[in-house]
This record gives C-alpha cells, sequence and structure tokens, in this order.
C-alpha cells in the first residue's frame, strides 16, 4: 500500500478533493513507533503531524507531583497534532506510543507553505483540524475533572 493509497483509506481525509491527496502525499512519509516511544512533550517545537493507522498513542500532561498525566488514547484512524497549525508551533499536549503504532508522518512546514498556496485546501484543512482540537479540548477537561473535580454525589441527610 502507498502512501497516496493510505491518505485514500484514512477517515480524516475522506470527501477531500481526489487531486488534493497527491500533493499532500509529497510531505507525509510511513512511521511505526514501539510501545514506550515518546514522539514529544509539551512545550517542544511542533513540526510533524500524523495520522495514525494501527495501534495506540496516549495523549498526556505533565501534572507537578503527579508526573505524566493520560489525556486521551489515539488509535487507528485518529489524528495526533494540531499544535503545528497554529503559532507559536508548539505543542500543548505530549504523546507516546502505548503499543506498536504505525502512522503517516506530515512534515508541517510544507502542509502549512501547501495550505497557504490554495485557499480552498487550507480552509477545509483547518475545518477539520479545528474539529479535532475542540475533540482534545473536551477530552483535556474531562481528565482534569476526573483529576480534580468535586464528587458528584451529594452526602444524604440521614
Amino acid at each position: 500500500m502507498t502512501t497516496l493509497d493510505v491518505l485514500r483509506a484514512h477517515p480524516f481525509l475522506d470527501g477531500v478533493p481526489e487531486p488534493w491527496l497527491p500533493r499532500l502525499a509529497g510531505y507525509a512519509r510511513p512511521v511505526v513507533w514501539h510501545p514506550g516511544h515518546r514522539l514529544f512533550r509539551a512545550d517542544q517545537p511542533a513540526e510533524r503531524f500524523w495520522l495514525v493507522r494501527q495501534g495506540q498513542v496516549a495523549l498526556d500532561f505533565a501534572v507537578p507531583g503527579r508526573g505524566d498525566v493520560e489525556i486521551e488514547m489515539i488509535g487507528p484512524g485518529g489524528v495526533l497534532g494540531w499544535s503545528w497549525l497554529f503559532p507559536p508551533y508548539r505543542w500543548q499536549f505530549g504523546a507516546v506510543a502505548a503499543q506498536r503504532s504505525t502512522a503517516v508522518e506530515f512534515t508541517a512546514a510544507g502542509v502549512r507553505r501547501l495550505m497557504e498556496s490554495d485557499d480552498a485546501l487550507g480552509r477545509q484543512l483547518t475545518t477539520r483540524f479545528m474539529s479535532v482540537v475542540v475533540d482534545r479540548l473536551h477530552a483535556a477537561r474531562g481528565r482534569l475533572l476526573d483529576l480534580y473535580g468535586y464528587p458528584t454525589t451529594v452526602p444524604s441527610a440521614g
């Protein structure tokens, strides 16, 4: 299966006009990660993003006194990375492979140039990535409530 074939099959790019896919493939390559491989940490430069094909990657963030706290698991069909799209291009979270995983890795600078050169492509990808941003923020909020929220049960007046 070629990189272009993988892009055609990935749910994130479902419905993208066919002529755009070879242009995106020009900035993509297949990658494999083994369990425990750290892809990035929060505040490091965000220079890549990935479409996950197989396996699981844990998104996390460092919590003082608790270490790295998992926010969400990204599995097959998922997207990893959106910080590359917005200045200052620094990761907001961290990521580590939870199991052997395969993905298509994109060079962010190349995809940004492609988006700048084609307004329609830029709007389409920005809209799709904004959906990922919203999902990640909801996951982070939920995880923070799990860690620091108040109990949901009210003591009975008995």
